[in-house]
């Protein structure tokens, strides 16, 4: 049976920890925010930015200073501090052969996303890529997958692969089911307790639970 496919972009796809940490101590350090431990950074990697900044003492009337402070950094550098997990491809390229139809849903911003994937040459996978407003009016993976569902006109036998909370409750919300992807920046309890209906720990794993 034919399945539309809805993957997250960080930590799913792609390995992009190094660009947005480095970005995000970039605008901390604009408010004298001590550089958080590199665990600590990794919780940047999948939430909306507002929320991160925000839980790292950013006061709510600077969340979107911050945001800009960190693209002011990330767009023309830390965005390409990044790289396909191993195998990625060749896992797109056999669902296609197989028929299911790939979908990108992100909290990363829609051109920026674009931009990305392009550049590791991934685009071409996916029929539509959703992503982020950069105004902030859609940057919950809920507000992005709804966004995508409208664009893509598909509810039905539809499936998230992600690899933090963040996608498992996105998913849910319409009523999606989410496989967990245990190499992101996501911990992987926390999205078995949010409903994730299984994790994969390998691109072959992941390749057998769409299958």
């Amino acid at each position: 049976m034919q399945k539309a496919i809805f993957f997250d972009l960080d930590g799913t796809l792609t390995d992009s920890g190094e660009g947005i940490m480095k970005s995000a101590v970039h605008a901390l350090s604009y408010f004298g925010i001590e550089a958080p431990s590199e665990t600590e950074l990794r919780t940047f990697v999948g939430p909306p930015l507002t929320d991160s900044f925000a839980r790292f003492g950013v006061p709510e009337d600077q969340l979107s200073k911050a945001v800009e402070l960190y693209r002011s950094r990330y767009i023309p550098i830390g965005k390409f501090e990044n790289h396909p997990y191993p195998g990625i491809r060749e896992l797109l390229e056999r669902l296609r052969a197989v028929g299911h139809r790939l979908y990108v849903a992100t909290s990363k911003p829609e051109q920026m996303s674009i931009d990305i994937l392009e550049h590791f040459g991934l685009a071409q996978y996916f029929e539509i890529i959703c992503g982020a407003a950069t105004d902030l009016s859609r940057n919950s993976k809920e507000a992005v997958i709804a966004y995508l569902l409208e664009k893509c006109g598909m509810q039905t036998h539809a499936v998230m692969v992600g690899d933090t909370v963040y996608d498992v409750l996105g998913a849910k919300a319409h009523g999606i089911p989410t496989i967990g992807v245990s190499w992101g920046y996501g911990v992987v309890s926390d999205m078995e307790n949010a409903g994730a209906i299984a994790i994969a720990h390998s691109m072959e794993q992941l390749y057998e639970l769409l299958k």
